[in-house]
Formats: structure tokens, sequence, C-alpha cells
């Protein structure tokens, strides 16, 4: 075995070791090889696919896995059964998943009134979908958490790194800047914690996601940013006609995401941009814009927020759907240091 394998053991033992302490972590992918007549080359072929750890062949269907090149129904069979045994699948009480969900991490958003209505702040292990209409807030939201996310768990954070993709070429590092100099946090590092992608289509989009997953299976990530989540849906699907092959290929590329925040337990967050609905419908609801995506988009968020503006530099969040949080509202401002409570 030469070093440079037994540095990368270390670094996967290590990794392991570092989990386990904290939140139990994810298992790499390697520990299958050599249980059950798994060999190198099918974990090489699963990380390849995109499956870097043994939490996401478990969770895949069988069917997909069959397609991978050179991965029989009978090696399908077994890589299912060994990962089966290594992750929890069954049922547990609600008296642990209670527990489970105390030792949850909430990232701050900077404004003390927005977190008391988010109940601590963005959740990690589940998708949080922002949508308003332009300048409301929406990609500053994002920059804040990016550097938030970052900070000891104690002041808000969550301790970890940050992926972001962006859809429309918003992101500036300076922002991010701003917020770490607001938070006492040295810049240079912030931005090194922070991996940035411009995706250019929804194909790439897609692709990016397999990229985030090999990441986050070598060091710890604690938020995933997509902003927007649907802007290049629009613009590379168009019609009635192909409305159906863009609903399968977002729901696709939502349920990619639903696993990375299952199988990391990192926060996802992701923007949408809204709608004015033209179809009558207008004249009887108080605001006529609705988040675009349809049915698809509203199943896959865990929590989704509206927000709007407000007077001068004021927005105003409101929780449009939440399975614990009730509908209300907040009020925040956006200032050069990133997201803060509205001065009155």
């Amino acid at each position: 075995m030469d070093s440079t394998q037994m540095e990368h053991e270390h670094h996967e033992e290590g990794y392991a070791e570092d989990t386990a302490q904290s939140i139990v972590g994810p298992m790499p992918i390697a520990r299958l090889e050599g249980m059950g007549g798994i060999t190198g080359t099918d974990v090489k072929k699963l990380a390849e696919a995109g499956y870097h750890t043994i939490e996401a062949v478990a969770y895949t269907p069988k069917k997909t896995l069959i397609t991978l090149k050179g991965i029989s129904e009978a090696k399908a069979d077994k890589i299912i059964a060994e990962a089966s045994k290594m992750v929890p699948m069954g049922f547990r009480t609600a008296t642990d998943v209670h527990a489970r969900r105390a030792e949850l991490v909430h990232i701050t958003t900077g404004s003390s009134e927005l977190d008391k209505l988010l109940g601590g702040g963005f959740e990690t292990g589940s998708i949080t979908e922002i949508f308003g209409e332009f300048r409301t807030g929406k990609t500053q939201l994002c920059h804040t958490l990016a550097v938030t996310c970052q900070l000891p768990i104690e002041m808000g954070g969550a301790e970890g790194k940050c992926l972001y993709i962006d859809t429309e070429g918003t992101f500036r590092p300076e922002r991010c800047l701003a917020v770490a100099e607001r938070f006492d946090l040295a810049g240079e590092e912030v931005l090194e914690n922070i991996a940035y992608a411009r995706a250019y289509n929804s194909d790439h989009q897609t692709a990016l996601l397999i990229q985030a997953s090999a990441m986050m299976a070598e060091s710890r990530y604690a938020l995933l940013i997509v902003d927007s989540a649907t802007a290049l849906y629009r613009t590379d699907f168009s019609g009635r006609g192909e409305l159906s092959a863009r609903q399968m290929h977002l729901a696709r590329f939502l349920r990619a995401l639903l696993r990375l925040a299952d199988e990391f337990g990192i926060a996802v967050v992701m923007t949408n941009q809204v709608v004015a609905q033209v179809d009558g419908g207008a004249m009887f609801t108080a605001d006529p814009k609705k988040p675009i995506g349809g049915n698809i988009m509203a199943h896959a968020s865990t929590t989704r927020l509206f927000l709007r503006k407000g007077r001068g530099e004021t927005r105003i969040c409101k929780i449009y759907d939440s399975p614990c949080l009730p509908e209300a509202e907040a009020m925040f401002a956006i200032a050069a240091e990133g997201i803060t409570d509205a001065k009155e």
C-alpha cells in the first residue's frame, strides 16, 4: 500500500471518528469493499456514479442501481443487502425521533426576529424554499447564511462549510466579506469555506449535485444553497408542450437535493421566483403572485418562506408552509453587512 492510499484511508477513518463524536456522519462507500463479495471495482463504479456514501446506496431503489454500467442484478442485490445492514432503515419510536430532532442545528439568519419566526433559524437536514419577487432579499439571505453556517454552534452557526450553486450569476464574494466582518470572522477563511459553482443549464445544475456529494463525503459541509433552483428550468423548457418533461426533470433534481439533506444532515436552502397568475384566479386572491414549479416544488420543500417588500430596506418574511411552524410573519432588513433586524 503506497503512502497516498494510507493517507486516504487514514483520512476516511479520521472523518468517521470526527463525525462520530459530533453528529453521526455518513459512512464512506469504501467501507463496502470486501463485504459479501463486493470488490474494489464495484465500489469505484458506485463512486463514479455519484454514490460516495453507504447511505446513498441504501436510499436508492434497486432499479436505479441496475442501470449503472457493470452492476448486474445479482450485484445490486448484494450491494443493497450489505448497505442496509449498516444503515438503520426500519421503524424506531417517536421518542427516538424526538431525541434526534433535538440534536438538529439551526443556522442563524442574522436577524433575531427572523430566527424567532423560524424556530431558531434554518434547519439542518431539511429543505427550505425562499420565494418572492425580485429585490425582496432572497440572494442577500443566501449570502448571509453562507457565512453564518460557519459560525460556532453556540453563536447560531453549524460549524461547517457552504456549497453555493448560482444559476443567475448573482453571487458576490464582497457581500460575504462584509457579513464575515460583522461576525468577527477572518475574511479569507470564510471565502475558502464557500465552494462556488455557476450552473449554466438544468442538466449541469443536476450534475453539480453529484460533485457536491463527493465533496460532502470528504469534509464537513453544513449548507447547500441553490439560487435559484428554478430559473434555468424556465428557459430550458418552454411552452406547454415541454411542461411534463420540465416537471419530471425538476422532480429528479429536487429528489437529489432531498437525498443530500438526508444523507449528510446539511441544511438545503433554495430560492424560487414568482409568476403572476393570469388565469383569472388573480381577482380573488389578495396576492396574485405564486411560486413557480407547481406542486412538485411545493412538495419538495420542508418549509416555504414568502418574502415581500416593506418600507425602504425592510422586508417581511411569511411562513407559507411548514410542518411545525405556525403561519406567522417577521420583519427584517437588508444592510451592507447582510440580513439584520429592522430598525423601528
